[in-house]
């Protein structure tokens, strides 16, 4: 007995088609979310100028032969380099990525929507230089902002219910989807097109966390949203040229990606698309950390100075208990070496033990020179975990998305110091009022990374009035920040 597959086309996957009509058809009333995407923009560049000052991110830089320049092509912030949109979504992405120091989203999935920046701007620029070179109007700096305000949305909504890291598929297949279809909106893709590029982004094969944890955990970490986002402008382009999609590329039995990719389960939504997601990102402003151990940092901040007033070193100290939530143990909670600095930002004991010590954490504390220090290592030993049940609840709930870490030292003396417990991160919309100075002047220190003083003055003065930034052309922003 033989059966029979039916080959009629089947209809459109609902959640390709949901995505499709918000990118092609919401519009974007939230002042909050603009003037928020405003400062993610600002904070997402400023987290680009610090890498370039990283010899491991430079050498990734650049053409894919050396010394193309690509007529009217997308430039590069803080490098010369002009490129085809594509090499250029990756140079931006990987910088914007490298630290991990840009905005973070927390859900089932966590993720940086702000790595989408990567392709959105490598694309208006490019798009801008081509409409300048025809005698046509650029585009503004508004459309990159509410290209920001989609992108992050479909990240972050795709995220909340759906747990990619659970099934072994790394974070950045959502910098890819999402990236695909603002980048289509922006190449002028109709509906049918974009809807095509967005199955090309499922049927890719995804990438691995394998790079994130231990083991395995290294560099690549840093440049793997520019590859997504790079990738993106790749398939947009391609369905631009009118090439098909395949419309069930989530649902297909067996050859489609809820089978292959995602255990037989199938996608679950606990909101429509707006801009929440860009209303209640999260901004890393204090620590370059994976987002998880930010609170532990701060908390850790906190006891450095009562260990000075108290008259007590880490020497001192016998035990460290983090209670914490259980998304932090999943993902830092790390015992043994620590190989280079992608596994140190990614151990909740090492970004510990630093402020612990220093009384700061920069990225330069992740290099081996600071990390050859013997006491890291012996702090690190003393530190053990515990899921606070209350901290993942807080962790989960949409109205709190708190990132709770508590620490409680204990010395050697039987005497222990109060326990220091942060529940939201200067980053986190709770304390945005409190946040975008210090957010502002992370903005100005990056940006004097690498920038003249006359340089750094007329970026500023370019890019710090919201109001003024929404009407200026893309390509003369991108033009301020080149070298």
């Amino acid at each position: 007995m033989s059966s029979t597959i039916s080959n009629e086309r089947p209809p459109v996957d609902q959640v390709l088609a949901d995505i499709a009509d918000y990118v092609l058809n919401y519009k974007i009333e939230s002042e909050k979310a603009l003037k928020t995407a405003f400062y993610c923009f600002l904070d997402t560049l400023g987290c680009g100028f610090e890498a370039l000052t990283y010899p491991a991110c430079t050498k990734l830089l650049g053409p894919v032969v050396p010394g193309t320049i690509v007529p009217n092509g997308a430039k590069v912030p803080g490098t010369d380099y002009q490129l085809d949109p594509i090499q250029a979504a990756f140079n931006i992405g990987a910088i914007i990525r490298w630290l991990d120091f840009n905005d973070t989203w927390l859900a089932a999935e966590w993720g940086h929507p702000s790595d989408n920046l990567g392709g959105i701007l490598a694309t208006a620029d490019w798009l801008s230089r081509t409409k300048i070179a025809n005698g046509e109007e650029p585009l503004k700096a508004k459309i990159v902002l509410e290209s920001m305000v989609i992108a992050h949305e479909i990240q972050g909504v795709l995220a909340l219910e759906n747990s990619f890291n659970k099934v072994g598929l790394d974070h950045v297949i959502l910098v890819k989807v999402a990236s695909t279809a603002v980048v289509g909106k922006l190449l002028g893709l109709n509906r049918d097109e974009l809807i095509n590029a967005i199955s090309l982004a499922f049927v890719d094969g995804q990438s691995l966390r394998t790079y994130r944890h231990a083991p395995n955990t290294g560099s690549r970490k840093s440049w793997a949203a520019g590859d997504a986002t790079s990738r993106a402008v790749r398939l947009a382009l391609i369905a631009k040229t009118g090439e098909m999609g395949y419309p069930s590329v989530l649902t297909a039995p067996v050859w489609g990606f809820y089978d292959v990719s995602f255990k037989g389960q199938s996608f679950k939504f606990q909101r429509s698309y707006g801009s929440y997601v860009m209303e209640n990102v999260l901004f890393k402003i204090s620590f370059p950390a994976e987002f998880h151990a930010q609170t532990a940092a701060e908390a850790a901040m906190t006891l450095h100075e009562q260990l000075k007033a108290n008259g007590k070193t880490t020497d001192d100290i016998a035990e460290i208990t983090i209670r914490t939530h259980e998304a932090a143990i999943r993902i830092i909670d790390k015992k043994g070496p620590l190989h280079n600095p992608a596994d140190r930002d990614h151990c909740i004991q090492y970004m510990i033990a630093i402020p612990l010590l220093f009384g700061r954490l920069t990225a330069e504390d992740y290099e081996d020179a600071i990390a050859s220090d013997a006491r890291i290592d012996a702090l690190r030993d003393k530190m053990h975990c515990v899921e606070d049940p209350q901290f993942t609840k807080d962790y989960y709930d949409p109205e709190k998305r708190a990132i709770s870490n508590a620490l409680t030292v204990k010395f050697k003396d039987g005497t222990t110091l109060p326990e220091v417990v942060v529940e939201y991160p200067i980053g986190h919309p709770r304390r945005r009022e409190e946040g975008i100075p210090k957010l502002i002047e992370k903005y100005k220190i990056n940006l004097a990374r690498i920038f003249s003083e006359k340089q750094q003055a007329s970026i500023l003065d370019a890019t710090l009035d919201y109001n003024a930034f929404l009407e200026k052309d893309v390509n003369s922003i991108v033009d301020l920040m080149v070298k």
